[in-house]
């Protein structure tokens, strides 16, 4: 990859990091163009890096933990099914005439254990995420999602999502398609559903997109990742007319993996690899599938209707809140 092409790949707050890794670079280059013995020098270098790009991730923002969610070098849905399982087959279409490449799904094996796979897929590059719908998926999309789903629930097969998506897609032939009614379907459904249900936020959650393929009786999400009821900008824009001010609603919306957590909307934060899951696919991947098989285990050993009672309980109780009365 090209220098150029790696810059334009960097998030503002990584710029000083980036600095520090290319004086290293130089000074490694200078010393052996030289013949110079800068070991030393260098092992401080790097220790310091390390210590700074620590220091930048430990304390980002939720606007900054959004932008890291949303870089174009993030582990998708197809590379996590690739990494993690042992066989994988993708299958296509909703039987109503539509493929939606938004939203991917198929059939493999978890630790030998057969299973059915699904997530948003959002592109590589301009082309491909334009090809993709930027991961919107369609009405068909989450049709695509639910046969799948029935699948599973047939042949008693554990359900696996990852959840990547901005939202829906919200295109005026989306609506002529019912994507208000595929969408409040798949919950409906989901709820039903005898199998276990693990759902995984690997980078933008967001909105009723996110939610069609979201019910489940664990709920995990990397460390950078952000799930939330609307965009920080549609936010911003619909409070305060003004999608600048998207920031100030990222804190309000409490959309980073810890504010959940604190929330008790979801059950696991999965750690990131240092920087960023994008600057170690392999480790992040080697992450979810430890996770993935550690809450499969918590839910596997119960009855059908226990996990549906256990399911319906779990999203009641998202949202509730006791408020004290002021005292006079």
């Amino acid at each position: 990859m090209s220098t150029t092409k790696h810059k334009t790949l960097l998030l503002d707050f990584e710029k000083p990091l980036a600095e520090l890794v290319n004086r290293i670079e130089q000074i490694r280059e200078l010393a052996e163009e030289n013949d110079v013995d800068v070991s030393g020098q260098i092992r401080q270098l790097e220790a310091r890096a390390q210590q700074l790009r620590e220091e930048i991730f430990t304390s980002l923002s939720p606007a900054q933990r959004l932008q890291v969610a949303r870089h174009p070098r993030r582990p998708s849905t197809l590379d996590y099914v690739q990494a993690i399982s042992d066989e994988w087959m993708e299958l296509h279409g909703d039987r109503c005439g539509h493929d939606d490449p938004a939203l991917v799904g198929g059939v493999g094996r978890l630790d030998g254990q057969p299973v059915v796979f699904l997530g948003h897929q959002k592109g590589r590059d301009t082309k491909d995420n334009v090809a993709r719908n930027f991961g919107m998926a369609s009405p068909g999309g989450y049709r695509k999602a639910l046969r799948l789903m029935e699948h599973a629930n047939k042949f008693g097969m554990p359900i696996i999502t990852f959840i990547d998506t901005p939202g829906a897609w919200a295109g005026m032939e989306a609506e002529h398609q019912g994507q208000g009614e595929a969408i409040a379907y798949n919950l409906r459904e989901m709820f039903r559903f005898e199998v276990p249900i693990i759902c995984t936020v690997i980078g933008e959650g967001g909105s009723g997109g996110a939610l069609g393929i979201g019910v489940g009786d664990r709920l995990l999400m990397f460390e950078h990742a952000v799930y939330t009821v609307a965009t920080p900008e549609a936010c911003a824009a619909i409070l305060w007319k003004d999608s600048s001010k998207s920031p100030q609603a990222a804190v309000a919306l409490k959309i980073t993996s810890h504010d959940l957590k604190e929330l008790d909307i979801i059950d696991h934060i999965l750690t990131e690899p240092s920087g960023g899951a994008h600057t170690d696919p392999l480790s992040a991947a080697k992450t979810l599938k430890e996770a993935l098989l550690e809450n499969l285990a918590l839910v596997a050993h119960l009855t059908p209707q226990e996990r549906q009672q256990q399911r319906y309980a779990k999203f009641r109780k998202i949202g509730v809140f006791t408020e004290n009365a002021r005292k006079q």
